[in-house]
């Protein structure tokens, strides 16, 4: 079965302790997570982790399956990139020396849809927002001249459903089994 990166939703209550329950669940079965992400919802009290992994498809199913019978999750779901909305956050760090003798820079920072957001005495910050592979290439653009540091920040996705989380989990209190699907929404 063939290996591919998909995304691991998970909705929760917001209390501590589950990253480490998540990611034990995870290690134990000798996968790698490529991003994590944990983030707010717009339902009060309700957490959003995304975790991106690369595994096969069957393998990370039982994953989900597993994160399900946690005490703090609310819901769990598998995606496949086609089925969700995700970006990510690059930030680049340069001489501001190096950037002032290369005009040619501005240009390139601008072809990628990316913005400068600090000029310091002897630095500059820039921001891309977009795909791993996108904040990549703007990566390999600049690398040539020279970064100074290099951050990426995990994924940030919501799903294509037509699922509204406050529903799910209304719906999910009233449920005699205590789990929904996501065909359900």
């Amino acid at each position: 079965m063939e290996q591919k990166e998909y995304t691991i939703s998970v909705l929760t209550e917001d209390k501590p302790g589950l990253l480490n329950k998540l990611t034990i669940i995870l290690s134990r079965r000798k996968i790698n997570i490529n991003s994590l992400n944990v983030s707010t919802t717009e339902v009060e009290g309700v957490s959003r982790y995304t975790i991106v992994a690369t595994a096969t498809k069957p393998a990370l199913e039982k994953v989900v399956k597993q994160i399900r019978k946690l005490v703090d999750v609310l819901g769990s779901f598998l995606y496949e990139e086609d089925q969700i909305y995700y970006q990510e956050i690059a930030l680049y760090k340069l001489s501001l020396e190096v950037f002032q003798k290369n005009r040619l820079l501005e240009t390139l920072i601008r072809q990628h849809g990316a913005k400068i957001i600090a000029i310091e005495e002897n630095q500059i910050v820039i921001e891309k927002t977009g795909t791993k592979q996108e904040t990549h290439e703007l990566y390999e653009t600049l690398q040539p001249f020279d970064i100074l540091e290099f951050a990426r920040s995990g994924r940030v996705a919501i799903s294509k459903s037509k699922r509204r989380t406050e529903a799910f989990i209304r719906e999910l209190e009233t449920s005699q089994s205590n789990t929904l699907s996501i065909k359900e929404f």
